[in-house]
């Protein structure tokens, strides 16, 4: 929701009003897919205690089910085939029995959150809450606590890797873990790379100071502040600016440029409510 908010318009829509593209984002689709099996995997071999092949083998299952039937567009690379690919490369380069960090007591992994904020709900009145989910409470080897986080990506390099240190999304994540008396110092943030004939592999070690965790939360209650102002007036600014052609294109650009903007999402787009509570109870 935050980063919808880059532009306030988009959040409006994709947020408040929950429209979404009738069609899910390749990347995103992808994305869980890998994730699943990663999961999968890790509780395979660290909670219940199966051989490294074995835990692999169930996570593979787990990627193909989460697929589970996705048809590709014209273009698109990051088919069932390359993610299946790209998994199997993630345990080549970061092996389950060798790994420097693992899950932290074994009780690390996907770890989830839910912190309410000293801002109230315009509503109702209650505390808006804060929600989340990392892939990993990591401990690395020579003792501290990280989080940890895979990304797939269609290019990795030096930009990338450097292009986590000022990241809130991290940020938060290690924010959300020091509430629950966790004491991390930063994040690990993993890339493997999709490619037509390969893949490739990068990692970002990042640290997070006090002060950065604090200004981070600044800024985060200024940006609900605003939220609510916006809400409260009936108008959300539009962007009108780089965030309109980022990542490939906002969704909403054609909805902005009509005179009956109903009339696009009508057509286009679905309403469909972010329910992550309900993901937790499958």
């Amino acid at each position: 929701m935050r980063a919808a908010f880059t532009c306030p318009r988009k959040f409006e829509l994709s947020e408040l009003y929950h429209w979404k593209p009738k069609r899910t984002s390749v990347h995103l689709h992808a994305g869980g897919a890998f994730a699943k099996g990663l999961e999968t995997t890790r509780r395979a071999f660290y909670t219940d205690g199966l051989e490294s092949e074995a835990a692999i083998e169930r996570g593979w299952l787990a990627v193909i089910d989460a697929w589970s039937g996705y048809l590709l567009q014209d273009g698109e690379v990051k088919s069932l085939e390359r993610m299946l690919s790209a998994f199997l490369y993630y345990f080549t380069v970061w092996p389950l029995d060798s790994d420097f960090v693992r899950p932290f007591q074994d009780k690390g992994i996907e770890f989830s959150f839910s912190i309410p904020l000293p801002v109230e709900h315009p509503e109702t009145g209650d505390p808006l809450i804060l929600a989340g989910r990392f892939d990993m409470l990591g401990q690395h080897s020579a003792g501290p606590l990280y989080v940890v986080d895979e990304k797939t990506a269609s290019q990795l390099g030096a930009t990338w890797v450097e292009g986590w240190k000022l990241d809130g999304q991290f940020t938060e994540y290690c924010w959300a873990a020091q509430q629950y008396g966790f004491p991390v110092v930063g994040a690990i943030v993993r890339g493997v790379s999709i490619l037509k004939n390969g893949h490739g592999h990068a990692q970002s070690l990042q640290t997070r100071s006090k002060f950065m965790i604090n200004a981070w939360y600044t800024q985060l209650l200024r940006d609900v502040e605003r939220m609510i102002a916006l809400w409260k007036e009936g108008y959300f600014d539009r962007s009108y600016g780089p965030v309109c052609k980022m990542y490939g294109g906002c969704h909403f650009r054609q909805v902005c440029a009509a005179p009956n903007p109903l009339d696009w999402l009508e057509a286009d787009f679905e309403v469909r409510p972010y329910k992550p509570y309900e993901e937790e109870i499958k």
